[in-house]
């Protein structure tokens, strides 16, 4: 059985399978402003049950939207994870083309959520259509789980899963995010960070004052920017107490499977623009501390006047969002409740913490059945090992489904090192993405129990 006819309908069908995509990236679906969500998820629906997908949107206490269903039979059951939602396209200035007016350029498909996370979305009910056009039935049971919060910390998915987990249980799980490294290898992830999110926030005189006073009365900005300045050093080490004493060291297995990780320094460090990396790390310490250690990250700063020209403003309030990407052993909880007695003992009991979304980090095997598909089958689309990474640098909420029900998970998908997730000019290469078709059709086939 070979993967000739597949093959050919993914070539022939080529640009209705990526006009397709265009269409679901032309809806604004920005859960954050909670814009387009119902409209995209009869979208998704709707292309899930012309895949073949048994599928239904259910609601749990008043959220989203989720598309679950599921299609063929066989001894195994995959569940495939994805979300529908996008990030806020912000800046807009610095999009070349309008975020939601998906534009094809120089062989790259652009637009919001063209690979986080529409993208695999839809590829893998492409792949999934055409399977069964190709071989005529599934060999194995598909069950799939497309969500509408992702990007705001999936609020209702505990829920979901404690209410709808019968219909969601499987042997293995695609999760939602994949690439290509640097240097253009397949990328295979084993499971992710998880994250906690807030807000500081504090006033520090009734209201705005004239730059004047500076000489008497306490500034917001700067009583912030000091708080700000103790949760990590010039060497960007975290230095919130205790937290680095929650962190696992490296295993012997860990060392020795990122030392034969390929990881393209140089250019990773064309992409982002940099000389060096934080510490000038490289090697073996750098990808350690990518890939195993937590991050500390000031991710935006509010204060003051910030518009063109000059206006001579004392600041009465200040806020920063700052985020934590967790590693096993860290949870949300703990981080909060460490940065709240770190910043009390250091006289900051007037700085407000807001939690916004958290997540548990999830990790799992790479002698999975689900993860030893994946490798097979990139192995045969791309002619060429993957490469495996214990965690993706991201996070998601892979605990809340895949640990809740122990299902192992794998992770591949259409994206590339390049793919500004979350950033302007988000894209993802046409011929990537319908390589990712080829993919996941023969991931279908092995994880079904059948050779290549």
């Amino acid at each position: 059985m070979t993967f000739d006819r597949f093959d050919a309908l993914v070539r022939q069908r080529g640009a209705t399978l990526v006009g397709e995509l265009k269409d679901l990236i032309r809806l604004p679906t920005v859960s954050a402003q909670d814009r387009a969500i119902d409209e995209t998820a009869r979208a998704v629906l709707d292309r899930a049950r012309r895949a073949g997908v048994d599928a239904s949107a259910e609601r749990v206490d008043g959220g989203p939207p989720t598309i679950v269903g599921e299609t063929g039979s066989g001894d195994r059951t995959l569940l495939v994870y994805d979300h529908y939602d996008v990030q806020p396209p912000d800046p807009l200035d610095e999009w070349r083309t309008p975020p939601f007016a998906p534009t094809e350029r120089d062989g790259y498909l652009y637009g919001r959520g063209v690979s986080d996370n529409k993208g695999n979305l839809m590829a893998r009910l492409q792949a999934i259509e055409l399977y069964r056009e190709a071989f005529g039935s599934l060999p194995l049971r598909v069950r799939v789980l497309f969500e509408g919060e992702e990007e705001i910390g999936s609020d209702h998915l505990a829920a979901f899963v404690a209410k709808y987990g019968g219909r969601i249980r499987a042997d293995g799980c695609i999760w939602e995010a994949g690439y290509k490294d640097a240097a253009g290898r397949p990328t295979i992830s084993l499971g992710l960070k998880g994250i906690a999110y807030f807000d500081l926030r504090l006033r520090s005189i009734e209201k705005d004052a004239h730059s004047s006073m500076g000489t008497i009365l306490p500034n917001a900005a700067w009583r912030l920017v000091w708080a700000l300045s103790t949760l990590k050093n010039e060497r960007d080490e975290i230095t919130v107490d205790g937290l680095m004493d929650h962190v696992r060291k490296p295993t012997k297995d860990d060392l020795a499977l990122l030392e034969a990780l390929p990881y393209d320094e140089e250019e990773m460090k064309r992409i982002h623009g940099v000389a060096a990396f934080v510490r000038g790390l490289t090697g073996t310490p750098l990808k350690v501390k990518h890939f195993l250690e937590p991050t500390c990250t000031i991710c935006g700063l509010t204060s003051g006047y910030s518009g063109m020209g000059s206006k001579t403003v004392l600041p009465a309030a200040a806020s920063a969002k700052v985020d934590f990407r967790l590693v096993p052993e860290l949870t949300p909880a703990l981080v909060k409740d460490l940065l709240r007695k770190h910043l009390d003992r250091r006289g900051f009991t007037d700085i407000e913490i807001a939690s916004h979304h958290g997540e548990l980090p999830s990790r799992w095997p790479s002698d999975t059945p689900v993860a030893k598909a994946a490798v097979e089958a990139c192995r045969a689309t791309y002619g060429t090992d993957p490469v495996v990474y214990p965690l993706m640098a991201g996070s998601g909420p892979m605990a809340q489904v895949c640990d809740a029900l122990g299902i192992p998970v794998v992770g591949f998908g259409s994206g590339n090192a390049g793919s500004a997730n979350h950033a302007p000019n988000e894209n993802v290469k046409v011929s990537d993405y319908l390589d990712h078709i080829r993919a996941f059709g023969r991931f279908l086939h092995v994880f079904g129990g059948r050779s290549l």
